[in-house]
């Protein structure tokens, strides 16, 4: 057997194979898209059948590439956090659409049992807010709204899972129903105290414990796939929600270490050791590691929209046929000519927590163009990431550098705006995609190909360019005054 890792990456937009060595390099990838369906104004759906259907395509893909699957030592799953699957578990077959992360459904739920005073209690216990972007009040949409989940859940068949847990259902041909400790702590279900899911949070939401998976660790010898989808039993050794992932694939393990993922969102961690956090700023605790029981945590801030902002650019306003145009758009002139976008266009995430909030472009003006458009939301970037800075540095967080990744981090004129508007030197590894990394680092411990997970960051994270400030502060303060008048405005 040889030490190839097998990563499966199910991301908002797309579904990836990938293939690493034991080393971290990326030896081939496979990766198809994923179809985002939208009924109806803040609605986001998938289709379950798609995401297991193209991730299986992708691995059976990529496995000729590492000689076959006796070449596999191990799988590692990372994925797109906080949405839900319902599916049966005597047929195997999903009840209806995925309800995704970005989704704003739930908000009329999560202002009444906000309005009912629950927000402080479920804060002190799960570390999140009362906000449609979790996975619990998706669970309690489906059984409120779709007779075949609650009829499945009066039948004791009902499955309840966000996407690693379905991915790992139909690898085992649903042998095991389980998710991991980091998935499990973005639900508002599960206490970052608990080992399980707690039984009075399943009550307050509505949600029957008897759905819900077990939680086990996010590495280690935790499943095994069934021999005839991939052509042998692969060990399935490392669980990791994609923003956990991406900041173990930044080696961000010791307590202030800091990373920021720029893709479809912008989701920045904090490590907090071994500590709680207990935010009042508005930010979140989450799981960051948990392996043979022990676990660590992180404080997060989490920005819905980031990479989608240029997506919409690109396929709503034809401002762009590729993303990439952005970075040579935003050099092309010497600012945004008064330009701000507030790219709000499902909700304001940390650390404003505006559900309703829709986006705005302001300053416009006859000699505003494309340019100035694609460089306002490359801009956006930086001004959100400022207002999650202040934050953290409110919460006894404060950030020395930054660690980019995630497919916008590639662009350059980004990264450097970023260093220059938050004061700080910016970091980005050469290879972008971390969140993959970390789950190929939590395989490769969970499998022993390292002794620790500590081991393997320091082994399989490569080589880094930095980005100084460099930004007058008198540029920085016209800006940042800018984006607080626009954002007002959202």
């Amino acid at each position: 057997m040889s030490d190839y890792i097998l990563v499966l990456d199910e991301g908002t937009t797309s579904t990836r194979a990938m293939l690493f060595a034991s080393d971290g390099v990326l030896v081939a990838s496979a990766q198809a898209p994923l179809k985002q369906h939208y009924p109806q104004s803040g609605w986001v759906e998938h289709d379950p059948r798609e995401i297991w259907d193209t991730t299986l395509a992708c691995a059976r893909e990529v496995l000729p590439k590492a000689g076959g699957a006796a070449m596999i030592a191990c799988i590692g799953i990372t994925n797109q956090r906080e949405t839900v699957v319902a599916w049966d578990r005597q047929s195997g077959e999903p009840l209806t659409n995925a309800i995704v992360w970005q989704d704003r459904r739930t908000e009329p739920f999560c202002m009444a049992l906000r309005e009912a005073g629950h927000e402080a209690g479920v804060q002190q216990r799960t570390g999140l807010l009362l906000d449609p972007y979790f996975s619990g009040t998706k669970m309690r949409w489906m059984l409120d709204n779709v007779p075949e989940v609650r009829a499945a859940a009066d039948k004791g068949t009902l499955a309840f899972g966000t996407v690693e847990s379905w991915l790992t259902w139909k690898l085992t041909g649903g042998a095991a129903h389980i998710t991991d400790a980091s998935n499990a702590s973005r639900t508002l279900l599960m206490g970052l105290e608990d080992a399980q899911f707690d039984e009075g949070l399943c009550d307050l939401i509505g949600v029957p414990l008897s759905a819900l998976p077990g939680v086990v660790d996010m590495a280690g010898p935790l499943a095994m796939s069934d021999p005839a989808l991939l052509g042998r039993a692969i060990p399935i050794t490392g669980l990791a929600g994609d923003q956990q992932a991406a900041t173990i694939g930044q080696a961000c393990l010791a307590p202030g270490q800091t990373k920021a993922t720029f893709g479809t969102g912008a989701f920045v961690l904090t490590c907090n050791g071994e500590t709680i956090p207990r935010s009042t700023h508005r930010l979140l605790g989450t799981v960051l590691t948990q392996i043979e029981g022990a676990r660590t945590y992180a404080i997060e801030g989490s920005v819905f929209v980031a990479g989608s902002l240029v997506q919409w650019l690109r396929d709503s306003l034809g401002i762009v046929e590729v993303a990439a145009e952005t970075e040579a758009l935003a050099r092309s002139i010497p600012d945004a000519g008064g330009v701000v976008i507030v790219p709000a266009l499902s909700g304001l995430g940390a650390p404003h927590w505006q559900a309703e909030a829709r986006g705005v472009i302001a300053g416009l003006s006859f000699a505003s163009g494309k340019a100035q458009l694609a460089r306002a939301a490359l801009e956006a970037m930086a001004h959100q990431t400022h207002d999650l800075c202040a934050a953290f540095t409110a919460d006894g967080a404060p950030w020395e550098t930054l660690r980019i990744d995630g497919g916008m981090a590639a662009n350059d004129w980004m990264a450097q705006d970023l260093a220059d508007m938050l004061g700080v030197t910016v970091e980005r590894p050469g290879f972008v995609e971390t969140t993959a990394l970390g789950a190929a680092m939590l395989a490769a411990a969970g499998a022993g190909l390292y002794p620790d997970l500590a081991s393997a960051a320091q082994a399989m994270r490569g080589r880094l360019a930095t980005f100084a400030p460099a930004m007058e502060d008198a540029v920085r303060d016209a800006r940042l005054a800018a984006w607080k008048k626009a954002l007002a405005a959202a």
